[in-house]
């Protein structure tokens, strides 16, 4: 029992060295925010200024700017096809061809009921020759008084009589002109030719609706021709994003068949309707298509720049968070005993590669980028690289 007092004693001085040591190891914060907790590792990243590009994102489809679709315009049975899908076709190019006995058997008949009518002429203006002449001889006679008035009436009614004959023959003249020319008409229509536009691209076979032999309908399609320079993007927007577009505004495209590339184009009109259905607007792209890597139908991804900032305040968007209601950033701040966090509410802007846009407040230095979820305000900070500060926040 008196050797108790003895060996309590060792053990009452371990215990004061070690809460000394304890609480030495902190004594170096000395006092103020986050005095009596340990540094967080984190990394930091510098607040810089730099120039941004406001996108929005929109999907679609391609189509051709211009497009085509040859049709019949007499009925028939369809004689030849002379282009096929993916043919190369110029302006003026003979397309197609239907049977053209019955139209040339029309022509034959409009040109002969032509020739009677001009023959009908001929004899009509002899008739009225005639009938003058009677009709001077009737007149001198009747000067002579020996023929009568009766006899004068009669001749100028038949020289009336046969001018009405002469002009009725001239109508019917025109009238078989016409018949003819309707009839050559018809007969051209049986050659179906390409009646284009030279345009900047090729024209190219997109479609064939028939085939050779086909008994056809007037205005029947039979083919449809596109001319892949440029094309269009169309894509539909919703009244959030309707405001912030315009034609001129420049265009980045991609899609599934090209991974990787994006090619340029302009915005060209923007409907000035919403379709009631879904509530979107029309909007076209036009995209140059030189190369005619790109196809009608595609789906294509569009992000249209919208506006462009320059010279402002950007931090990466990482360092970013949201802390009890408000958006904002740990801000490095220099103190006597190292780096500390601030929390600094802010209002961000425009969003491009990973960096965003501080409207307010102004701010400079350092911001955290990793690790800031374990801190708080004036929280003392250990700069580290991306991969302690990872670990240590895992932990």
């Amino acid at each position: 029992m008196k050797r108790l007092p003895i060996l309590i004693a060792p053990v009452l001085i371990l215990v004061a060295v070690l809460i000394w040591w304890g609480t030495g190891s902190d004594s170096d914060t000395g006092p103020g925010p986050g005095a009596g907790q340990g540094a967080v590792a984190v990394s930091v990243d510098t607040v810089t200024r730099a120039d941004l590009t406001d996108r929005a994102f929109f999907t679609g489809s391609l189509v051709a700017a211009h497009r085509v679709e040859v049709a019949t315009r007499v009925a028939g049975r369809l004689k030849r096809l002379h282009v096929d899908i993916g043919d190369q076709v110029e302006p003026g190019h003979l397309l197609a061809e239907l049977d053209d006995d019955e139209f040339q058997q029309d022509l034959e008949q409009a040109r002969a009921e032509l020739a009677v009518s001009n023959a009908n002429l001929i004899e009509a203006q002899a008739a009225l020759t005639s009938a003058q002449r009677a009709l001077d001889r009737t007149r001198d006679l009747r000067e002579q008084r020996v023929a009568s008035q009766s006899e004068l009436e009669s001749a100028e009614t038949d020289v009336e009589a046969r001018q009405a004959g002469v002009t009725l023959a001239r109508s019917q003249i025109a009238q078989r002109q016409a018949a003819l020319r309707n009839a050559q008409i018809r007969l051209d229509f049986t050659r179906i030719q390409a009646e284009l536009d030279n345009g900047e691209g090729q024209w190219l076979v997109a479609d064939r609706m028939v085939d050779q032999g086909s008994i056809l309908q007037a205005n029947t399609p039979i083919l449809a021709l596109v001319n892949l320079q440029p094309l269009r993007a169309r894509v539909f927007v919703t009244e959030r994003d309707y405001a912030r577009l315009a034609p001129g505004q420049s265009a980045q495209l991609s899609t599934v068949a090209h991974l990787g590339e994006t090619f340029e184009g302009e915005v060209i009109r923007v409907a000035p309707e919403f379709r009631e259905a879904s509530r979107q607007a029309r909007v076209e792209i036009q995209v140059p298509n030189l190369d005619q890597r790109l196809r009608p139908g595609m789906f294509v991804e569009a992000r249209i720049s919208t506006r462009t900032v320059e010279d402002v305040t950007v931090v990466p968007i990482d360092a970013v968070l949201e802390r009890d209601g408000q958006r904002g950033v740990f801000q490095v701040e220099e103190a006597d005993n190292g780096p500390i966090a601030r929390f600094v509410a802010v209002s961000t802007g425009i969003e491009e590669a990973g960096k965003v846009q501080i409207t307010e407040p102004e701010i400079s230095g350092r911001v955290v980028t990793l690790g800031q979820h374990l801190l708080s305000d004036g929280v003392r900070l250990r700069i580290a690289d991306e991969g302690e500060a990872r670990a240590e926040g895992a932990r």
